[in-house]
């Protein structure tokens, strides 16, 4: 799927009830091994925005401008618990050439009647209504709906067999998130794992973990996280920064294992958390893997099981949810802990000293290069001083 990388935009065609709302982010295509990511940015400024920080929102106005000045792709709308709105994702659903929904696109549009544009790809669909999430879940499929710590892009180009407005569509969206969302038995095909069907039975298949224990909300999880003593590393590989990592692969694993403690191992949530981080692109959901894994199930799933030691909602502590998988227990585990995050931060700081230890021996190397250049040019000068000497020595000579 390729991105729209122009600044066009109908502002004729933006709910003004959106343009009140002081929720608008800019976003740029970013090139993340090989493909093309849109990368949520603060209007005026150009650093990494956050669909959960208020801070990195602006007015609708500022946004515009800063799109209108050329440094923005485009512009998104941030869904809150603080505004009444609920965005459907439609993903591949849309012809490009032709302009043809698929049949479920084209059902569920009619059924939601409100709002409709055109995803900048050119394959999809978002469609925003006025109403509340009636489920917990929040994707099946190619069919997702949010309603908070999400942005939607918004370029104007409204569907024009829809309305123009938002409208109140509570039990319509009741009835879509019933078909194409809510879990049934006949979600998944039996013996077929996913991160949807491990959520489905109420334990995680992938940790054991019951999911009636306490839960952080988004919000919360995400502000202990960056409170925590690495919140800092978290809120940088949060907003999608891979500064210190070789590749963007190894920066996702490392934000999923960070996930993954504070979900007390959880892979949906995980899934769910990871989809709203800067890091989020195509290859997330890619099948990348025989068994039809994708890309981004088998990095959650290596995450949790690279994380033996989970934070616990109830108690506030961390608590080990499994049994160490190596069962020696040697003088350096016993002070460390087998904690996966931790490991993976040490891997880290390990990585970032190496390289570090590398740009200094690189220095030294251009500095020794340097002073033997100096230490040569002091050689020929000080054997040109003493030929004028000797050349000095001879004139004295001969004048006597």
């Amino acid at each position: 799927m390729t991105i729209d990388q122009t600044n066009s935009l109908d502002t004729d065609g933006i709910p003004e009830a959106l343009q009140e709302y002081e929720q608008w982010i800019c976003w740029r295509v970013k090139d993340r091994d090989g493909k093309a990511t849109k990368v949520p940015i603060v209007p005026g400024t150009g650093e990494y925005a956050s669909a959960t920080d208020p801070e990195t929102w602006r007015p609708f106005d500022e946004a515009l401008e800063y799109l209108e000045d050329g440094d923005a792709a485009g512009i998104g709308f941030v869904f809150t618990e603080d505004d009444p709105f609920v965005g459907i994702d439609l993903d591949d659903c849309r012809d490009p050439e032709t302009g043809s929904p698929s049949t479920d696109a084209r059902k569920i549009i009619v059924e939601l009647d409100s709002f409709t544009e055109v995803s900048p790809s050119g394959t999809g669909y978002h469609v925003i209504v006025r109403g509340s999430l009636p489920g917990d879940r929040s994707r099946r499929g190619s069919v997702e709906m949010y309603e908070t710590a999400r942005f939607f892009t918004v370029n104007g180009d409204h569907v024009d067999a829809t309305p123009d407005r938002v409208r109140e569509r509570s039990a319509s969206l009741e009835a879509v998130y019933n078909e194409y969302i809510a879990e049934t038995e006949s979600s998944a095909e039996p013996g077929q794992q996913t991160l949807d069907a491990d959520h489905a039975s109420g334990d995680d298949v992938n940790t054991g973990t019951s999911s009636q224990q306490p839960m952080l909300e988004d919000e919360e999880l995400l502000e202990k996280a960056r409170s925590a003593s690495n919140g800092e590393k978290f809120d940088r590989l949060w907003r999608g920064s891979t500064t210190g990592y070789e590749s963007q692969s190894e920066a996702d694993m490392a934000l999923c294992c960070l996930l993954a403690f504070w979900t007390s191992g959880n892979a949906v949530r995980v899934d769910q958390l990871f989809r709203q981080s800067g890091l989020i692109r195509e290859k997330w959901d890619d099948v990348h893997y025989n068994d039809g894994s994708t890309y981004g199930e088998k990095t959650v799933e290596r995450a949790i099981a690279n994380t033996d030691d989970m934070y616990d909602p109830s108690s506030g502590e961390r608590t080990d949810q499994r049994a160490p998988r190596n069962s020696s227990t040697s003088t350096e585990q016993t002070v460390g802990g087998t904690d996966g995050a931790r490991a993976a931060y040490l891997a880290e700081k390990n990585q970032l000293l190496s390289e570090r230890v590398s740009d200094l021996e690189a220095t030294i190397e251009q500095k020794n290069e340097r002073l033997e250049a100096l230490e040569a040019d002091n050689r020929t000068l000080r054997e040109r001083l003493d030929a004028c000497e000797d050349h000095l020595n001879r004139l004295d000579q001969q004048s006597a």
